[in-house]
């Protein structure tokens, strides 16, 4: 008999495709559950860097599959709420329930207030914000209805403090967490909870691309992701520039288990010391 923490439960990951949410998946799959993976599975003209695409979904099901998991593929926009109640619908009767949300879909970007895109501002808030609250809309109904639930939103260090040049990302970060605690109250009776974890700097797509590496050093004609760690160590205390998605995977699973029960509203950093410089 299987003795893993998740076995029967389902878990429901927004920005499946790869990079963090990949990660999750695949550390849910371990520990028993199946999976189900939401991805846009398309570009945003105002972003600078590419986005996940449907074959890093089916990579993604693969990867799961190989350990020993079942994994749903929904290709759907965190950004429209009719398309993320469809998502949890599908979920709900594919797999016969949603035990655990990761609301983990988002993207970087913004720019100096002096400077700002509209277009950016609007698609990093609907993205990292709107399509917090619609993930956690469209699960809800089916978590209460069976008084258990896990939620776990993803917010950031910038979360938590900020740095200038990326005032859309930093806002909606900051906007996630204030979401995590206020439907933390609203879910609390129904045997929900609902924290947040406050990454640093990830070694994903989102972090390790051309046009973000290119921003931290501008001095430089051609630089490479080990240029740019110069920039994005002195954003952690910890003289680490990089993290490892599995790191903050670890955290997820955690707040999703037994042992989270009684923990809801919080807001857990794996920043390599950045939230040493911010007040708790």
């Amino acid at each position: 008999m299987s003795t893993k923490q998740f076995d029967g439960q389902v878990a429901m990951i927004t920005g499946g495709a790869r990079g963090m949410g990949r990660s999750h998946a695949l550390a849910f799959a371990r520990q028993g559950a199946d999976v189900a993976i939401v991805d846009m599975c398309e570009n945003l003209t105002s972003i600078d860097y590419p986005l996940a695409t449907a074959s890093d979904l089916e990579e993604t099901v693969a990867l799961v599959e190989k350990e020993g998991g079942r994994c749903v593929p929904i290709t759907a926009d965190v950004r429209d709420a009719a398309q993320m109640e469809s998502a949890a619908h599908s979920v709900n009767s594919e797999l016969g329930r949603i035990d655990i949300l990761v609301a983990n879909a988002g993207i970087s970007g913004g720019d100096p207030i002096q400077a700002s895109d509209p277009g950016r501002w609007q698609d990093v808030l609907a993205v990292n914000l709107t399509g917090v609250f619609n993930s956690m809309r469209a699960v809800a109904p089916i978590m209460i209805g069976r008084k258990y639930g896990r939620i776990v939103t993803v917010s950031s260090m910038m979360g938590r403090g900020a740095t200038g040049g990326v005032g859309a990302y930093v806002a909606s970060k900051w906007g996630v967490i204030g979401l995590t605690k206020s439907a933390a109250q609203d879910l609390a009776p129904f045997g929900i909870t609902v924290n947040a974890i406050a990454p640093g700097n990830v070694d994903t797509p989102m972090v390790n691309n051309d046009a973000l590496i290119r921003k931290v050093r501008p001095d430089l004609a051609e630089p490479t992701i080990e240029d740019a760690k110069v920039f994005l160590g002195m954003l952690h205390v910890q003289p680490q520039a990089l993290l490892d998605p599995a790191e903050l995977s670890a955290v997820v699973v955690f707040l999703s288990g037994p042992s989270a029960a009684h923990i809801t509203g919080a807001v857990i950093d794996v920043s390599a010391g950045a939230s040493a410089r911010v007040t708790a």
